[in-house]
């Protein structure tokens, strides 16, 4: 844990080592077999899913490499498999759907809604933007490396209605864009937010994260390449906007069609049929 502390899902780890304790704490390193693995993922695969349960392997999976390749405590380590995960359907909102959920929602969380749907920017980095991170003259804001999950410093461009909830914050807290009742909002899928989701029509399981893949698809459905989406998104890989490419088939269309007509040479003449 010392060696991995400045990871940004460090907390999460803790919190899964202590759940392994059960599993794993009276065993020495050499009698963590594949059997034992495999306990594990069963366990933890009935407990929550499947999904849920690789995250756990996962980090075992971590910690034996590390024992083998670089403390050199074990010589062999067992194989880890992982669950087949299905790559589920991206969810995103229409412009009207949007409409609707922003007029649902309270005026914080609305304004944190919109200027996710305009920026494309991640809960956290919306939660805790700073007035020193933005230039509303020059329509600018940037995120730090430390604060990027890339951990790379992302440059977003400010759209009219981004500018737009940057001027209605003004004012309103000396350090954070937005607050409520004084304090950064720091979880955004509360109560409020599954009610406005009824309320708007759109189903409950529509999670605060799809915000930023529905800015994503907007982009794509009107013409933004992926690798200029992918510079906009913070994406660390092209292959993280490829998600994104079958939303944008309107390049392929030449393509799809020069095989027009080939069939029309075989079609038969309607009075040539045959009567069943």
């Amino acid at each position: 844990m010392k060696e991995t502390s400045d990871k940004r899902s460090h907390d999460k780890d803790v919190a899964r080592l202590r759940a392994l304790d059960r599993y794993l704490g009276h065993l020495q390193l050499k009698h963590v077999t594949r059997d034992v693995i495999d306990r594990i993922a069963d366990a933890k695969a009935k407990e929550s899913s499947p999904s849920n349960a690789n995250r756990f392997l996962a980090l075992i999976r971590s910690i034996l490499r590390r024992a083998r390749d670089d403390w050199e405590w074990l010589e062999t380590i067992p194989k880890v498999r992982l669950f087949r995960e299905p790559k589920g359907r991206i969810r995103f909102l229409s412009p009207e759907e949007a409409r609707r959920l922003l007029d649902e929602l309270p005026t914080h969380l609305r304004d944190m809604a919109q200027f996710a749907l305009s920026t494309g920017l991640r809960q956290r980095n919306v939660s805790y933007l700073q007035w020193e991170q933005v230039d509303v003259a020059r329509r600018v804001a940037w995120i730090h490396p430390d604060e990027a999950k890339a951990g790379r410093a992302i440059g977003v461009p400010l759209n009219a209605p981004a500018v737009d909830v940057l001027r209605r914050r003004l004012g309103q807290d000396a350090a954070y864009v937005f607050t409520y009742e004084g304090k950064p909002v720091a979880r955004c899928s509360t109560k409020a937010w599954k009610l406005a989701l009824a309320r708007a029509g759109i189903e409950r399981t529509f999670r605060w994260h799809d915000l930023r893949h529905t800015w994503a698809s907007w982009h794509v459905q009107n013409g933004t390449p992926l690798q200029e989406l992918m510079e906009l998104g913070g994406w660390a890989s092209f292959e993280m906007v490829l998600r994104y490419a079958h939303l944008a088939a309107d390049h392929l269309r030449g393509a799809a069609c020069r095989i027009d007509g080939t069939l029309a040479s075989h079609t038969e003449n309607p009075q040539r049929v045959r009567a069943v």
